[in-house]
């Protein structure tokens, strides 16, 4: 019987939990052909989140294609340019006859391919028989465009882990000629294909699309609400009686709290009290479940604090303290951060390190709940 308990991968449907609300709103951004930027840290449930408004809109009777590209290993943007071209023509293609059909005709005097022998041997739809060129991208970022309108079908394009855009020899220019796509077929007319640009490295992301605004009136910034506690209690409730098993309802409560609502946490954390478990689930299967946790999470955290200078340690220190304000003089000699020029210096590392992020008010907020909860209590040992 599969576990109510799921972190291995996305759910939806009878899975998926709360945010009833978010995928509303973005099934209707989706639906009307909105470009969308998602942000936020790793396994907070964006794919979910797309997975399930995408479930919604199957039930609802509407036709679509999607088109998935993954950018976690490019480096290059003749890499991003194959990967999306292949993406986007299998979503309407199968045959190599139709994949030849297909960049033939929409990829012409450009320097991306059908090769029948290098598909036979790697899969791969596409191959680059020269060095890319800003036509080869132009070319490309249409490809989705003229996809959807040929097949009459709306096409999604999720782009996953979208700012390694910036890890290619010229991810500006990518950026840059993708924006000017969108706009160009927005201004012809409605297109039947949009981009949803996904990313983990919550900072990256900003630094894309808030502070050098790439994408500005052309991309709608969608972000993740929180899913409420008794949502999640209800759920892990519900899950343990299926199994003829009982908690009490003020033990999640805590946990609720520690993992600051992270389901993917909450889910690996209540499936480990799932198999230590037997009936009425007390404390101890709980704190067991917890130093579980944190055993498999621990060597990640320990180098995380090994790759920070002694500076950076101090600010972090400052934060879990509950600091907001480090330039003044009492914060900077109480944690010898050396100067205000300093300490702009420090926050904008730990901010590329993606260990702190900072709102509107310039407040700081540490992205890993479980990384939170394990410097405070084990590498700071502080106490309560």
């Amino acid at each position: 019987m599969e576990s109510p308990f799921i972190y291995n991968k996305y759910v939806t449907g009878k899975n998926f939990i709360g945010r009833k609300n978010d995928i509303n709103i973005l099934g209707n951004l989706m639906a009307a052909g909105e470009n969308i930027s998602i942000y936020e840290p790793p396994r907070s449930g964006k794919t979910s989140a797309i997975q399930q408004a995408f479930f919604n809109m199957r039930i609802q009777g509407r036709r679509f294609a999607i088109a998935e590209v993954n950018l976690t290993a490019t480096r290059s943007i003749g890499q991003l340019l194959l990967q999306l071209g292949d993406a986007c023509i299998s979503a309407f293609a199968s045959t190599p006859g139709e994949f030849s059909d297909i960049a033939g005709r929409l990829l012409q005097g450009t320097h991306l391919v059908f090769d029948q022998q290098n598909y036979a041997e790697t899969d791969e739809v596409l191959s680059l028989t020269w060095d890319v060129d800003d036509e080869d991208i132009r070319a490309v970022m249409r490809l989705p465009y003229r996809l959807a309108s040929e097949n009459g079908t709306q096409l999604f394009v999720i782009m996953d882990e979208f700012q390694n855009v910036d890890l290619t020899e010229n991810g500006d220019k990518v950026c840059k000629i993708l924006e000017g796509i969108m706009k160009e077929m927005r201004e012809a007319g409605k297109p039947l294909a949009s981009f949803l640009l996904c990313g983990s490295q919550v900072n990256a992301m900003k630094e894309i699309f808030e502070h050098r605004r790439f994408f500005y009136r052309q991309v709608e910034h969608f972000a993740l609400g929180p899913v409420e506690d008794k949502e999640i209690i209800e759920h892990i409730v519900k899950g343990f009686l299926a199994s003829g098993k009982v908690i009490d309802r003020d033990l999640l409560q805590g946990a609720c709290r520690l993992f600051n609502g992270h389901l993917w946490y909450i889910n690996h954390f209540i499936s480990i009290c799932d198999s230590l478990s037997k009936g009425y689930i007390m404390e101890p299967v709980l704190l067991d479940s917890l130093s579980m946790i944190l055993a498999i999470h621990e060597p990640r955290f320990a180098a995380t604090m090994f790759d920070l200078t002694t500076y950076q340690v101090s600010l972090l220190r400052a934060v879990v303290d509950g600091h907001t304000k480090f330039s003044t003089a009492e914060v900077i000699g109480r944690y010898g951060l050396n100067s205000s020029a300093n300490v702009r210096r420090l926050k904008d590392a730990l901010c590329k390190k993606e260990i702190l992020t900072f709102d509107e008010k310039d407040e700081p907020h540490i992205l890993d709940p479980l990384f939170e909860y394990w410097v405070k209590k084990y590498y700071f040992k502080i106490k309560g």
